[in-house]
């Protein structure tokens, strides 16, 4: 029998005032799609290494990191299983450097705005919006419950 694949990911709610960080991708299809900076946790990094990291590439931004908003588990229809670590930070500046070439565009906005995009099923996750939710609700917990 074979073992099972866990695919290990972060996520970042990146929120200044009433607007959250997304990204806009290109995933092939007819629209593009919306996510928070995420990524794959690479081999020998931590969940917050990898959320740094990813965020920077996929954003251009540096963060600080706030809270952990958990660990979100996702079984797709496909058959693959997502334990995605969700993250909370405050914006610090703009590193001005390029975006990863998976990436059109950042854009900054509000709660409502992204809902929207989720009735139009260009949210990349159903996370997406659960994750803002979360952190709206302070459902978030100190970063040292995590140990890298």
């Amino acid at each position: 029998m074979s073992r099972p694949i866990i695919r290990s990911t972060v996520a970042c709610v990146i929120r200044e005032g009433e607007r959250f960080l997304m990204v806009e991708e290109d995933k092939g299809g007819p629209l593009t799609l919306f996510n928070q900076p995420a990524g794959h946790i690479e081999l020998g990094e931590g969940p917050m290494a990898a959320m740094l990291r990813e965020v920077r590439e996929e954003t251009a931004w540096h963060v600080s990191l706030t809270g952990y908003l958990g660990l979100y588990v996702l079984h797709t229809e496909q058959g693959d299983t997502f334990h995605s670590h969700g993250f909370v930070a405050t914006p610090r500046y703009s590193l001005g450097t390029p975006l990863d070439n998976d990436i059109l565009a950042t854009h900054w906005l509000t709660r409502a705005e992204i809902a929207a995009l989720a009735s139009e099923r260009r949210l990349r996750s159903p996370l997406v919006l659960q994750r803002i939710d979360d952190a709206l609700a302070g459902r978030h917990y100190p970063l040292d419950v995590i140990r890298e």
